[in-house]
């Protein structure tokens, strides 16, 4: 069983959809109870870092999430819910993250190009590292394949654990990983069939 974390930020609905889709049985739950017996956890999340930390600290949830990646289960971490696994955030002030993945969440309009939107909306196609092999999180799907990004910060400081980079001027960190946490920038949900499969590989995982 998977189970989504609910703490009131996300949208859950359409990645549970997505998620029955792969072939996944799927709880929404914000009881701690139910994540201990969940065989994977996904963190979902959209809006502000801050507002996000705050109420999965409010919530109690940090800690279970915490405890169940300890234990080896696969986490993945989608869109601001990705960003929440690093060790800190500084988007409208300085805010901590859960420390699961090394590195920094920075804004991206210092480092693209004068003249790209901010937000970053839209298809982007995901490259893999040369240097290693391919996350098995992409074991479905081929370089080159695109997916939706809907962001302005982005995962900096991480290169030892990014595993797929899009470009928007330079190359930003589109997914990373550490042992069994994951993260993915784009909205596998909102990606169509590639979308699916990255999905499936993680409830294979």
């Amino acid at each position: 069983m998977l189970a989504i974390v609910d703490y009131g930020v996300g949208n859950l609905f359409s990645l549970s959809s997505s998620l029955r889709a792969a072939g996944a049985e799927v709880t929404i739950t914000g009881d701690q109870a139910v994540l201990a017996q969940a065989d994977r956890i996904i963190l979902p999340g959209v809006g502000a870092f801050g507002d996000a930390a705050d109420a999965l600290c409010r919530s109690g949830l940090d800690r279970a999430v915490l405890r169940e990646a300890a234990q080896g289960k696969p986490l993945l971490g989608i869109c601001l819910g990705m960003q929440l696994l690093f060790d800190f955030s500084t988007e409208y002030g300085f805010h901590g993250g859960l420390g699961l993945i090394p590195g920094s969440v920075q804004p991206i309009k210092p480092v693209i190009p004068a003249g790209y939107k901010v937000p970053h909306i839209g298809w982007n196609a995901l490259h893999f590292p040369k240097d290693r092999a391919v996350s098995p999180l992409f074991r479905y799907i081929q370089e080159g394949d695109c997916v939706y990004f809907v962001h302005s910060f982005y995962a900096a400081n991480c290169q030892a654990h990014t595993i797929a980079t899009a470009e928007y001027g330079p190359e930003l960190t589109a997914a990373a990983a550490r042992d069994n946490i994951y993260g993915v920038q784009f909205h596998p949900e909102k990606s169509g069939q590639v979308g699916r499969n990255i999905l499936k590989a993680f409830c294979e995982l």
